[in-house]
């Protein structure tokens, strides 16, 4: 959603979700990617969507083709290094292609049973149980984030601090360039929900998981995520991803 008090939209978003299943094998993929410019930086819309599509192409060509060949293939790089891989390779379209501007990005990668989140920024990753109860799974790379790390700011204080949206680490903006990477095992059951600061920052946690719990189906859940959003204001750009975990 554009949100309330935006002129256009400057997050993006990619979502792939496929099954590969045979006599011998079955493989579950999914990639998630939200990616939301840097407000007041040149070309902002550009370095998101480079972002976005950047790290997808990256991994189509990396992983799921190799999946795809005829006789599967193991791709000669960890999950890991894929993925540092390809938000690198973001990084210097960026800076190539849209100097100046700068975004986050928030991506996970599924494969089987388990997930690998590559993040810079302050979108946010979350797991959520199929009771509502929410988990933070990434960290904000923000100044309120890192007062608060240090013991000068407190929660409600950040909420509303003056620099709470300044980011000290992005997409496009500097050298060195060191995201964080993190795998972990896919929960069994509940939600992983990816979305951009429009969302989080806007409607209370305790909110967005009550929400995604009642909701008879993710996309329904997000609708309402993004309302609840705008109802409150809407002041920024809104994105939210909602996977469901099969169990």
């Amino acid at each position: 959603s554009i949100g309330k008090q935006r002129d256009h939209n400057e997050d993006a978003l990619f979502t792939l979700t496929t099954n590969l299943a045979g006599e011998q094998n079955h493989s579950l993929v999914g990639l998630y990617i939200v990616a939301d410019d840097m407000g007041g930086h040149k070309h902002g819309e550009i370095a998101s969507n480079l972002a976005a599509r950047t790290i997808s192409t990256q991994i189509l060509r990396k992983l799921i083709v190799s999946l795809l060949n005829p006789i599967p293939t193991t791709p000669n790089d960890s999950i890991q290094e894929m993925m540092q891989g390809s938000i690198q390779e973001a990084h210097r379209m960026i800076m190539k292609h849209a100097p100046g501007a700068g975004t986050t990005v928030t991506a996970i990668l599924i494969l089987d049973e388990q997930a690998t989140i590559v993040h810079v920024g302050d979108s946010r990753a979350y797991s959520v149980t199929p009771e509502g109860n929410m988990n933070t799974l990434t960290r904000d790379h923000s100044l309120v984030m890192r007062m608060m790390e240090l013991g000068q700011l407190t929660a409600d204080e950040a909420a509303v601090h003056p620099q709470r949206n300044v980011l000290y680490r992005a997409l496009g903006q500097g050298e060195p360039f060191t995201p964080d990477i993190t795998t972990f095992p896919l929960p069994k059951s509940g939600f992983i929900l990816i979305c951009s600061d429009g969302l989080w920052s806007v409607v209370p946690e305790n909110e967005i998981g009550c929400i995604i719990a009642s909701a008879p189906d993710p996309q329904i859940a997000c609708q309402l995520l993004v309302n609840a959003a705008n109802e409150l204001g809407g002041p920024d750009n809104i994105t939210a991803i909602l996977i469901n975990m099969p169990g």
